[in-house]
């Protein structure tokens, strides 16, 4: 009777929306990957309470932007408001267009997301990677070759052909995120979605991870979870989220000069090691955006105080 109660509750729930409407955005959207939340609330049923709140915010195109807060702030709402897993109220847009307009078909498949959990399907290496069949063999293997899963996958007995065990058991965990990964090189898609993908892999596998994703999604505007701070300073800004509502949103290096802000409490609470590492870290990349001529050949026991004025001399002839 359990399973029957099951099947009743599921034929009452609501439908998601259309997978396809009248409006259809040009071939190439989105070529610059702008998102904006304009008064955006969110909840997961019409009668549960809003876990997202009054949220404005513009992400632009190709920022790389690190979202963080506490359990429960609203991190991964704001991406299932961004998918429509339910429908959000206010206005979320992607280039101009109107995400409630979108079917879901048409803005699902414009989007690529890295889970925290790696998703595998039963069926072959080809179908897990290419469900819609639109890559040739080579873009396939390319793709494999760039998460350096071409060699494994080249062992297996039937190649590109093998059946995958259920969940991708075949694999171990860095392997299937590998996968995953090659998944979304393949897409080529202008918005990257990442839900912290190296938090249960080793460290050989998550620095594989951020460097493909820096080298092969450097035009794409990329929006990433983060359970580690280390994973995010590198980021152009960083969105603190807490109970659904913004409240810091800027570089890491400026939001670390806040002594009452919410980031720099968290990073305070890793550590007084941790912590001297995530705050020289943004303050290279700091260095690094603001003023690339000084900062070329800067060490870590080099790095500037806060407010500290840097004199430079110039000499020229002429």
């Amino acid at each position: 009777m359990t399973s029957v109660e099951r099947v009743v509750e599921y034929t009452e729930l609501e439908s998601e929306g259309p997978w396809e409407t009248n409006t259809q955005p040009p071939r190439d959207w989105p070529a610059r990957g702008s998102i904006t939340f304009d008064r955006v609330n969110f909840a997961y049923s019409c009668d549960g309470p809003l876990v997202l709140k009054n949220l404005n915010v513009v992400f632009t195109s190709r920022e790389k932007v690190g979202i963080v807060g506490r359990t429960g702030a609203g991190k991964s709402s704001l991406i299932s408001a961004l998918f429509r897993l339910a429908e959000p109220e206010g206005r979320v847009t992607i280039d101009g267009f109107l995400t409630s307009e979108l079917g879901l078909h048409t803005l699902r498949q414009k989007m690529s997301i890295i889970p925290q959990d790696p998703v595998l399907f039963t069926g072959t290496v080809r179908t897990n990677l290419d469900p819609f069949s639109q890559h040739t063999d080579k873009d396939l293997w390319n793709a494999l070759q760039e998460v350096q899963m071409k060699g494994v996958v080249e062992e297996l007995p039937s190649k590109l052909e093998t059946v995958l065990a259920e969940s991708g058991s075949n694999f171990s965990v860095g392997q299937r995120q590998l996968l995953c990964l090659a998944r979304a090189v393949l897409r080529q898609n202008r918005i990257l979605v990442i839900d912290e993908a190296t938090a249960n892999v080793d460290p050989r596998t998550d620095g594989l991870i951020q460097q493909t994703i820096r080298d092969k999604f450097r035009d794409c505007t990329v929006l990433t979870i983060a359970h580690r701070l280390n994973t995010i300073m590198d980021c152009d800004r960083i969105l603190v989220l807490e109970a659904g509502r913004i409240r810091e949103f800027d570089e890491p290096y400026v939001l670390l000069q806040n002594p009452g802000g919410v980031l720099y409490q968290m990073v305070q609470q890793t550590g007084d090691a941790e912590a001297a590492s995530l705050r020289r870290a943004a303050t290279q990349v700091y260095m690094n955006r603001s003023r690339p001529c000084l900062s070329k050949g800067l060490r870590d026991e080099d790095a500037h105080a806060p407010g500290e004025i840097i004199c430079v001399t110039f000499e020229t002839s002429l």
